[in-house]
């Protein structure tokens, strides 16, 4: 019996596999879909992993694209490395052996979405490896920086999170620091998500989530140069990562596109999925 999801589509068929890392960390991802559909590499923001995306949106996008969803050092089933959260070349050597794993090589066509800290991800791999490999980049809810960057602009959730124990070890303080900002997440959307991505920071080791936080990096430059297409989206709603960070990294990019999601916060994927949906594959079908 196929088994379908609650909006009516087949649940496709998902491996969970791992790829090994320069520095010998292993780094799980999830694939799903055609292996010769374009790629679809989905990066997860901060205190999160390849499970934030739901199983509902995974398969949608499944019938779509050969999609390649990774779990960051420290996140999700990726190892709890000790270093290598604070370099941009580590960051791009665990995104390219993902996708060595999943068989995306030069002229790939891949498109790269980063959500929220995974714009940094994004453009860390981009700065290093170049665009050989990638068609298009989209940044929903993303920084790019961690710097006076207009580009890293974070909302008063981020900052209340950080300054009032996100990195605590004592479970009690993390759930009270950690409760606005999962709150902070969605301005619209159903519960049972609203849940699981704030079960999923807890689930991220304090270390982890703070040792994220710690680098320094600024892209600008990196965005400056792309000559890739870009689609940017942004809730308009959101207290995380400021909107205006959307637009700014829009407009460094030559020809990036902006589209603001006016029911939205920090994760319009969730939360205005369809229009999501239509605004990727509009992108995608240009490239």
């Amino acid at each position: 019996m196929t088994r379908m999801t609650s909006s009516g589509v087949p649940t496709p068929a998902m491996t969970v596999a791992s790829a090994v890392s320069s520095d010998g960390t292993t780094i799980a991802f999830r694939e799903l879909g055609d292996r010769a559909a374009r790629p679809l590499v989905l990066i997860h923001g901060w205190a999160q992993s390849s499970a934030c995306w739901g199983p509902e949106l995974l398969a949608e996008l499944a019938t779509r694209y050969h999609v390649v969803a990774m779990d960051l050092r420290g996140h999700g089933h990726s190892t709890v490395a000790d270093e290598g959260y604070d370099s941009p070349a580590q960051w791009a050597d665990d995104v390219e052996a993902v996708l060595d794993a999943a068989g995306i090589g030069d002229g790939a066509g891949a498109v790269l979405l980063g959500w929220s800290y995974g714009g940094i991800v994004v453009s860390d791999y981009l700065a290093s490896r170049g665009e050989g490999r990638v068609a298009g980049i989209v940044l929903c809810g993303a920084v790019t920086s961690i710097s006076r960057s207009a580009g890293g602009a974070v909302g008063p959730a981020m900052i209340e999170a950080t300054s009032n124990g996100a990195f605590d070890e004592r479970p009690g303080k993390a759930v009270a620091a950690l409760a606005g900002f999962g709150t902070a997440m969605m301005h619209s959307g159903d519960g049972t998500s609203g849940q699981r991505i704030f079960g999923l920071s807890l689930a991220t080791p304090p270390a982890v989530r703070q040792k994220m936080l710690t680098r320094r990096v600024d892209n600008d430059d990196t965005l400056r140069g792309l000559t890739i297409p870009a689609l940017v989206i942004h809730g308009e709603h959101d207290g995380v990562v400021l909107p205006s960070a959307g637009r700014a990294n829009a407009e460094m990019i030559p020809g990036g596109r902006y589209v603001g999601f006016s029911e939205s916060a920090h994760a319009p994927f969730l939360e205005e999925t369809p229009t999501f949906l239509a605004e990727l594959d509009a992108f995608t079908a240009e490239l």
